[in-house]
């Protein structure tokens, strides 16, 4: 954004130009352009100055921005939402440690501001049950290249991947003899972006049912080299959509199907990435390994653990109180 671009948008804000020391606006659009981040962060960054910050603080001086003063701001913003406020508050002072580094501030103003507390995800997964009785509907109700629906759900049901993960699959990143997938990169707003959401590749260990929704997922590819009508009648992606795309694009794709499938089972409704949560607690209630989960999931440990400790605790409640019963009175629980 430009100086006049600013003033044009914002003509109720004191714009103090100075050579000596950068104002607000100036700092933050350099900053904002100098990041080597992903196109989506880039955007979040800017929509959220041209919101909150540059209408209210965009034409001070840098430095002459106080913790007083920035409270002030906030108190007078109307936020949607305490989330919003405080995503918004952490950018700020992104913005700010960098200004500290190069010596333009004293310090970080943001650093005074209480933030709100962090809301807690809800995790709602299915549970095995119902992720069963929804694979077995996508099987009988999507058929020939529409089949492509059920493998890709039995396998986010059966190795808790992002959908984003799983959309930007690619069969060279399969190893069917050693039962991997490479996940390394992910479908951010239509486009294949070659990372993953943590920055981090991985490898992921196929069970039986993961590998099952493989196979039918071949036998899709093999029926969509066959029609020759097709824009994309070969994809290198494990996952195409049933239209002609090579790769799944967003997620409204196969959340429509979802839909469609809780609604015939009169299934609670949840988002699909709820199949990545089932997974995890159906690993952690058969009492698998947190570390070996984690490393599935693209989590650490500390995230699975306080993510899913309910499962985890649920898992060994009656383990661990019959050892106390057998400390007391030599005899175990009898369930």
């Amino acid at each position: 954004m430009t100086e006049e671009k600013y003033l044009e948008l914002f003509p109720a804000t004191s714009y103090a130009s100075s050579t000596a020391t950068q104002n607000f606006f100036e700092y933050a659009n350099r900053w904002v352009l100098s990041r080597e981040v992903v196109d989506g962060t880039r955007r979040n960054y800017v929509s959220c100055m041209n919101c909150y910050w540059l209408p209210n603080i965009g034409g001070m001086p840098i430095n002459q921005i106080t913790p007083t003063l920035l409270k002030e701001v906030i108190a007078r913003i109307d936020w949607p939402s305490a989330p919003t406020r405080r995503t918004a508050i952490q950018r700020l002072s992104t913005i700010f440690e960098s200004a500290l580094v190069e010596e333009l501030v004293t310090r970080n103003p943001c650093k005074s501001v209480e933030l709100p507390r962090r809301a807690k995800p809800k995790i709602d997964p299915f549970t095995q049950a119902e992720a069963e009785q929804i694979i077995e509907w996508f099987y009988a109700n999507r058929k020939g290249s529409m089949a492509v629906y059920p493998a890709y759900f039995e396998f986010a049901f059966f190795t808790g991947m992002r959908p984003g993960e799983i959309a930007a699959l690619r069969w060279d990143e399969i190893d069917e003899e050693n039962r991997t997938a490479h996940v390394c990169r992910i479908v951010v707003d239509y486009k294949i972006q070659e990372r993953t959401k943590t920055k981090e590749d991985r490898v992921v260990k196929l069970n039986s049912r993961a590998m099952h929704a493989l196979e039918t997922a071949k036998k899709v590819r093999d029926l969509r080299a066959k029609q020759t009508t097709r824009q994309h009648p070969v994809s290198p992606y494990v996952f195409p959509p049933s239209r002609n795309f090579e790769y799944i694009q967003q997620a409204s794709v196969t959340d429509a199907h979802f839909r469609k499938a809780l609604t015939a089972l009169n299934i609670r409704p949840r988002r699909q990435y709820n199949c990545r949560h089932t997974y995890a607690t159906i690993c952690l209630m058969a009492g698998m390994m947190p570390a070996f989960i984690a490393n599935q999931l693209g989590n650490t440990v500390q995230v699975l653990l306080s993510t899913y400790a309910r499962w985890l605790n649920s898992s060994n409640d009656w383990a661990e109180l019959n050892k106390i019963e057998k400390a007391l009175n030599g005899t175990e629980l009898v369930r």
